[in-house]
């Protein structure tokens, strides 16, 4: 009795929790770990880092990142953890300290898209998690002052559209020569003295992230030791890949004179005519250099293979070419990247791109969606309706809308309208195909109409009615407008304190759901529930003011937009709001019942 009633004490305490106080005070710690980082003061980033990590603030932040917010809290390491109530997480926050010791994480094979290989995810236990994140807290506003500005991958506030604009603002004034390059199994690959050396911080995280690297991995009951990589799944692995790999651009800049030394005989076009440092972009393991001189992008490959080898990396030979972006090379015109086509076309004068002086160019730089990227998510799209053959219509909608909806948001930035035309003349093929064999041996007219609608002004759209009478529509490619993405600037950092700009950026990102931009913009940015700025790494839901079960309606007045913790306790209290007032009901028709 004692035990469920101290349970239930600690279960309030974390209801309880002030997070708004919380989130504040690590928040300005970590703007001054930024901040500190930024003018070079190491002694005063360390003092910082040191502060956080002792912060029962940063401890309970940490402890509900991987077990209410994360995507993945639901799924267990060794241990067999995979979910904590409210008193756990008190005594796991109470407990948490870093020391020499990790547990192996456990080996979770996933596919890979696009491939018939799997990738192997480690799934570190749930006390790792929450160290891990901890750490992260501590280390990230550092390097996010030292990360170099053309990087993108794996960063809070930054994106696959962010890389893809700088490249073209990189070429869309000269046509260039481009080396496409991978780094092979990057992250099975890092060499673990390297990184810890790179990294350069005080001994307590560095003896507890090389515990994590050598941790080991748990295929099933044998476990196997870990020399070299990070594991892929876990809370700080991203973050380690970066910094392992911070510093290229920083290394073809420092080359770059030599390089123009070295090849002084290909280097002048005219007399007097100087070139720029080459453009270097990267997302993650895949990055691209560019340059209008051949000489330099190959100097560039060998200088990069050479620095890999440092970090024990090396390229990829099947990933990496050198292509030039308007001109046949190789055999190779343009280059894809991040499931984009970069490539220049030669058109007349009169629809040619043009130079800042507003000369003709000659040609004009076109970014659509990749062949392989287009044909991935066409038999994605076929998968499913075959795998709805003996569904419901209204089920099979229900499937494929978001499929569609997300593959067609990711690519509205570039020039996607003819494309999108040509799937959705692919998916009509399919829906068709599908139509006539849930209703075999119906005439062709009467298919037709029994499974498109005219709707507005369409009349051929694939729609039915739910058992309220909704309208259940599919949503098509060509519906969803092409506009342009706004690149990040590219020394800004969510730890620098402009909130604003952060979450007015995440309102405008393509991959935005149109609902979620909606409340964003109306609630300025801001969460309902404990009214803090929704930051660019938070995690969002929508929810109903009224629930839908007590009446409510989904439309604009009826919902808010709020964090996902936010929303967990929502929910808890409206549950609890629910089973007062049926217990208020059921006394009172007993007292109706039976009167005194």
């Amino acid at each position: 009795m004692n035990k469920t009633k101290t349970q239930e004490k600690l279960t309030v305490v974390w209801n309880a929790i002030d997070w708004r106080k919380l989130e504040k005070r690590v928040f300005k710690l970590q703007k001054r770990i930024y901040q500190a980082s930024e003018r070079g003061d190491v002694r005063a980033v360390r003092k910082l880092q040191k502060t956080l990590m002792r912060s029962w603030s940063a401890k309970c932040l940490a402890v509900r990142r991987v077990t209410q917010d994360n995507t993945g809290k639901k799924t267990a390491g060794v241990d067999g953890i995979k979910s904590l109530a409210p008193t756990q997480r008190l005594e796991l926050v109470n407990n948490l300290k870093l020391s020499r010791k990790a547990s192996p994480v456990r080996r979770v094979n996933i596919p890979k898209p696009g491939t018939s290989q799997k990738r192997g995810l480690g799934i570190p236990t749930m006390t790792d998690r929450a160290s891990q994140a901890l750490v992260k807290q501590a280390l990230e506003p550092e390097w996010e002052a030292r990360f170099e500005p053309n990087s993108y991958g794996f960063r809070p506030g930054r994106s696959c559209h962010d890389a893809i604009e700088a490249i073209f603002t990189a070429i869309n004034q000269k046509a260039k020569y481009v080396l496409d390059a991978d780094i092979a199994k990057c992250f099975d690959k890092i060499n673990h003295k390297a990184l810890l050396n790179k990294l350069n911080t005080f001994p307590t995280i560095r003896r507890q992230i090389r515990a994590w690297l050598k941790a080991g991995v748990m295929d099933g009951s044998k476990l196997f030791p870990t020399s070299e990589g990070t594991p892929q799944g876990g809370v700080i692995s991203p973050l380690l890949a970066n910094i392992a790999l911070h510093g290229i651009e920083n290394r073809i800049n420092q080359a770059f004179p030599t390089m123009v030394k070295k090849s002084r005989e290909t280097w002048f076009h005219k007399k007097g005519e100087t070139f720029r440092t080459p453009n270097v972009i990267r997302y993650a393991d895949d990055f691209v250099v560019l340059h209008e001189n051949i000489a330099v992008v190959q100097g560039c490959q060998q200088i990069i293979a050479e620095w890999l080898n440092g970090m024990g990396l090396e390229l990829k030979p099947s990933k990496t070419r050198i292509s030039h972006t308007l001109t046949e090379y190789e055999g190779n015109r343009g280059f894809d990247f991040l499931g984009f086509n970069i490539r220049q076309y030669p058109i007349n004068i009169k629809r040619s791109g043009k130079s800042s002086t507003g000369k003709p160019l000659g040609f004009k730089t076109l970014i659509k969606p990749s062949q392989k990227a287009i044909k991935r998510h066409v038999e994605e799209i076929g998968n499913i309706i075959k795998a709805h053959k003996s569904k419901p219509q209204e089920a099979l909608i229900g499937k494929l809308n978001p499929v569609i909806q997300g593959w067609a948001n990711y690519n509205s930035t570039q020039v996607s309208k003819e494309t999108f035309s040509t799937i959705d003349h692919i998916v009509y093929q399919q829906l068709l195909a599908w139509a006539k064999y849930t209703h075999c041996g119906t005439p062709h007219k009467e298919i037709i109409r029994k499974c498109w609608m005219a709707v507005g002004n369409n009349n051929w759209v694939f729609a039915t009615r739910d058992e309220q009478g909704n309208l259940v529509r599919l949503r098509t490619h060509a519906k969803t407008p092409i506009v342009r993405h706004e690149k990040v600037k590219g020394e800004a950092s969510p730890y620098d304190g402009n909130l604003v700009y952060w979450s007015t950026r995440r309102g405008k990102h393509p991959e935005c759901p149109e609902r979620v931009a909606e409340l964003l913009k109306v609630q300025q940015g801001k969460c309902n529930r404990c009214g803090l700025q929704f930051r660019e790494d938070d995690l969002l839901e929508i929810d109903h003011k009224l629930p839908t079960s007590q009446g409510g309606k989904d439309v604009l007045s009826n919902r808010q937009l709020l964090h996902r913790h936010c929303h967990d306790q929502k929910t808890a209290m409206d549950a609890l709001r629910q089973k007062r007032q049926l217990a208020h009901e059921e006394l009172a028709r007993y007292l109706d019942d039976n009167p005194f």
